[in-house]
């Protein structure tokens, strides 16, 4: 079956006892972060009595135009796998999305999970192994992109309204410089065939140390595969990479239009927190939910938030009403949507004939 075969592909090998027992306590020092910063940390910082007053005093109006911008941001990253996926339907986008999201939000080595749930989906559909490889991998390369250059036009912004400081400017720097050097990177792998095997074997240099602190081998080499990921990269971009970058923008941003529009509704002004000083702050978070400590971000993302935001001038209980809520409407909802998503997938597939998905 090729849900199996994809299922085993995404998990790689079997571990031993010494993995398991790791990954055990993996998990309980990422549940202990996550118990600290909700029942220790926020609760020292805001009132939840407050906070939850806060919450409540929203309006119906208020309510539904965040949950209806919440459900066009959940669509939104369906405009960057479709692009990636020649062939795909927004339709199954959408199931990929949700289903694999939920499971990264909520499982134990959740973001591993969450790709092998899109292997086995998008290989019940017809989809070859090169085709998901270089969608998984174009993908993330555009979303990596995205949180590099976030940054850099959070300082703009800021510049903009008068708000730039050395501090400020300095981040900005360093993003700028990762930017530069990650687009080049890519650019020279683009760029000829001998580009690709320089940008392989820099790569093998990179991780050779890392594979053997793991205890890896070192496998084939980097410069062959990143020739061939070369080839079908130029294929696919060739007629998809502005719709590729305008989706990948449109789904952060709308991301962070869903941060701006809870703060407001929940009653921080523009006066306390303006609209560049909320970006800032969520381009400094994007950067940070990029290392997996807890699942999804989980308590990290909330309490940088807060600590970002109540910086920039928020009242404490409103700013964690606001992250809460905010929270709730991008980490909680895609969760029972995913199951949803999933449950659909598993239907859909059952009605598909045995000779077709082996």
């Amino acid at each position: 079956m090729i849900e199996e075969r994809a299922t085993a592909d995404a998990e790689g090998p079997k571990r031993g006892p010494k993995s398991r027992l790791r990954q055990g306590l993996q998990m309980g020092a990422s549940l202990a972060l996550v118990a600290v910063i909700f029942v220790v940390v926020l609760p020292k910082i805001a009132d939840f009595g407050e906070v939850w007053e806060h919450i409540k005093a929203m309006s119906g109006l208020e309510v539904a135009s965040l949950l209806l911008l919440s459900f066009w941001n959940v669509f939104t990253y369906c405009l960057v796998l479709v692009p990636t996926l020649p062939g795909l339907r927004y339709g199954q986008a959408f199931l990929v999305t949700q289903a694999s999201t939920a499971a990264a939000n909520t499982l134990p080595a959740g973001a591993g999970i969450g790709i092998g749930v899109t292997w086995t989906m998008y290989s019940s559909w017809g989809f070859t192994r090169p085709e998901i490889t270089l969608s998984v991998l174009l993908s993330g390369i555009w979303n990596t992109f995205a949180k590099l250059a976030l940054p850099v036009v959070a300082l703009a912004a800021l510049a903009v309204v008068g708000e730039a400081t050395v501090g400020r400017l300095t981040a900005a720097a360093v993003g700028v410089a990762a930017l530069v050097g990650s687009i080049g990177l890519f650019a020279a792998m683009l760029r000829s065939e001998a580009g690709a095997h320089r940008v392989g074997r820099f790569i093998d240099r990179f991780l050779a140390p890392v594979r053997r602190l793991a205890r890896r081998p070192s496998g084939a080499g980097m410069d062959a595969a990143m020739t061939d990921f070369r080839n079908r990269t130029i294929g696919v971009l060739r007629s998809s990479w502005l719709r590729l970058t305008v989706g990948t923008m449109v789904s952060h941003l709308s991301l962070y239009a869903v941060l701006l529009l809870t703060l407001r509704h929940v009653g921080v002004s523009e006066r306390e927190v303006g609209w560049a000083e909320v970006l800032a702050a969520f381009a400094f978070v994007r950067l940070v939910s990029a290392f997996p400590l807890t699942p999804g971000g989980l308590g990290v993302v909330e309490l940088a938030l807060t600590a970002a935001l109540t910086a920039a001038g928020g009242d404490d209980e409103q700013v964690v009403a606001a992250v809460l809520v905010y929270r709730a409407l991008t980490y909680v909802l895609p969760v029972p949507l995913g199951g949803v998503s999933y449950l659909l997938w598993r239907a859909q597939t059952a009605r598909v004939p045995r000779s077709v998905q082996t």
